[in-house]
């Protein structure tokens, strides 16, 4: 008796278990750490957008010059920071999550992939930048 001859033995079937064929086909934990990061990035955001919305709120006027002076005292300049660099690392794991599941054309969800970590990354740079050069042109 062949094997193709065996009970069960027809086009497509197998003799490997379910979880022998699913091996290497990535793991159902995969997206945990993604997960967990973007719930931990969630609740860094509250307390600091709450801070900033606050401060802003209860500066006496939003003049430049009264905001920068703002921007450049005290500890502002590093929950400035945080601030931004929490927010971008929410953003692009958010976007990265919708063009994982949204693109499916390979080339171009990679595309899509390095455009959106190119676009966050210097978000994120002119913005410690820009905070950086204001806190430190206060010193001077």
């Amino acid at each position: 008796m062949s094997a193709a001859d065996k009970p069960g033995a027809g086009k497509g079937a197998s003799l490997r278990s379910p979880l022998s064929r699913a091996l290497g086909h990535g793991s159902a934990k995969d997206g945990v750490g993604h997960w967990w990061l973007q719930r931990v990035t969630s609740v860094a955001l509250v307390p600091l957008t709450v801070w900033f919305v606050f401060a802003l709120v209860t500066l006496p006027s939003l003049e430049y010059a009264v905001v920068r002076s703002w921007l450049a005292s005290g500890w502002t300049p590093v929950f400035a920071v945080l601030l931004v660099l929490v927010t971008c690392h929410h953003s692009v794991s958010g976007v990265q999550v919708v063009i994982e599941d949204y693109v499916h054309e390979k080339s171009l969800k990679v595309a899509a992939l390095l455009l959106s970590q190119f676009v966050h990354a210097l978000l994120a740079v002119a913005c410690v930048f820009a905070i950086a050069k204001i806190a430190f042109q206060a010193v001077a």
